[in-house]
């Protein structure tokens, strides 16, 4: 009986340092864009400068996430994720020195930190709840985009208040980036190197299935961060104001977190998520095709993004859970996924920039965006259902395990 609660209490405690990890995983991010203005004003930065700092942390994402299961099975996954949050912490409070170098050194600090985040939290979740991957992943997804929401909010109006101004406000996330940090080290304490087994696998680049998981992962990161970049100045040349056009942003990032809570038991429903994947792309689909056609209709175009892109974003981080035999598929999964699902997520915003100012106007880079979503349409039909066979290097002494049947495939 004491082993059963001393479990327990392990287990609640691991939830609660997943959800924590979480809340730290977009807040530094997505805190940046309201403050843009005032930090190319302030350090004399030209916009493609400016620009780096939303490019950076996605480039990160790309560079590191294919590295992260190799150094998952040398250090261990809770390991790793606590010197993560070590690193996010440090490039928090580098940021917030008020120089330019200070600013890009925290910034890329920051992605190194958040893309292990980004890969290990699917595998845990799948190695210690297999058969509450998509409630726990609901969980964390609707944490990290509520305080991703949040830190928008309250961006400038800590920036006009706090001593520093826009350094301050972004400095404050250190706060939670430090709090994250003791909520994890119980973990740490635990956690070991990976076995043999782990360390075979490589990552599944010669699987279909696992192309489909990352297109789709992929064109819903690349739908959130052009909207995040883009779309307060699309609303304000279509008339809206720039105030107005701030909180549209806010309540398109609430209306997902909402949206994520209804995925769990719709998925429950389902015998897999080809259905609900698809028709959550067409309404992402509905959503850019609108804007296209009828930009003035922009607070209905901005919930239609808002209820498609949640729950995208909660299947996209299922599918990596569901879609692999046991945590050390999952790893992999979510390196390949998130390598190149940020690789376009980072190119994103910049060719829909780039189409706006060849075009000048709005209606080619949303096009662009109305094509994006109907490839995500096609891929979901294939990433809804099925499970990617672990690939395992030559010459490991070591054969593949059996299927992990205690956790649901979605089939």
């Amino acid at each position: 009986m004491k082993n059963t609660s001393t479990r327990r209490a392990g287990q609640v405690l691991l939830v609660w340092g997943l959800l924590v990890v979480a809340a730290n995983l977009r807040a530094s991010l997505t805190g940046v864009g309201p403050l843009l203005n005032r930090v190319q004003s302030d350090l004399g930065l030209a916009p493609a400068a400016a620009g780096l700092l939303n490019t950076l942390p996605l480039l990160a994402f790309a560079a590191l996430s294919p590295l992260v299961p190799r150094l998952a099975a040398r250090w261990g996954e809770e390991r790793l994720l606590g010197g993560a949050l070590v690193v996010l912490t440090i490039g928090i409070a580098v940021r917030w020195i008020p120089t330019a170098a200070g600013l890009f050194i925290g910034t890329v600090l920051i992605g190194a930190g958040i893309a292990v985040g980004n890969v290990l939290l699917p595998s845990l979740v799948k190695r210690d709840f297999p058969t509450k991957v998509g409630l726990l992943t609901s969980a964390y997804a609707m944490v990290m985009g509520g305080v991703a929401a949040l830190a928008s909010g309250v961006a400038v109006p800590i920036a006009e208040v706090a001593p520093g101004g826009w350094h301050t406000a972004l400095g404050f996330w250190v706060v939670f980036a430090l709090v994250s940090v003791l909520v994890w080290l119980p973990q740490v304490r635990t956690s070991g190197p990976a076995g043999p087994a782990r360390r075979g696998q490589q990552l599944p680049w010669r699987s279909g299935l696992a192309w489909a998981v990352t297109a789709f992962m992929g064109l819903q990161s690349l739908g959130f961060y052009v909207v995040v970049t883009w779309l307060p100045q699309v609303l304000q040349d279509n008339g809206v104001s720039p105030a107005a056009a701030g909180w549209l942003l806010f309540w398109f990032q609430i209306v997902a977190v909402l949206t994520s809570l209804a995925v769990p038991r719709a998925m429950r429903w389902a015998r897999d998520q080809r259905g609900l994947a698809t028709a959550c792309s067409v309404v992402l689909l509905v959503g850019y095709a609108g804007l296209f056609a009828e930009p003035r209709w922009a607070l209905l175009w901005t919930v239609v993004l808002g209820l498609g892109g949640g729950a995208c974003l909660v299947l996209a981080l299922a599918f990596i859970s569901l879609r692999a035999q046991d945590a050390a598929s999952a790893g992999g999964l979510s390196a390949m996924a998130q390598s190149i699902g940020y690789l376009l997520a980072a190119v994103g915003p910049v060719v829909f920039g780039l189409l706006h100012s060849l075009s000048s106007g709005w209606r080619a880079p949303l096009l662009l965006m109305v094509v994006a979503a109907a490839t995500q349409t096609a891929a979901a039909l294939v990433a809804g259902r099925g499970t990617v066979a672990p690939t395992w290097r030559p010459g490991s002494e070591l054969t593949a395990p059996a299927a992990d049947h205690s956790a649901p495939t979605g089939r």
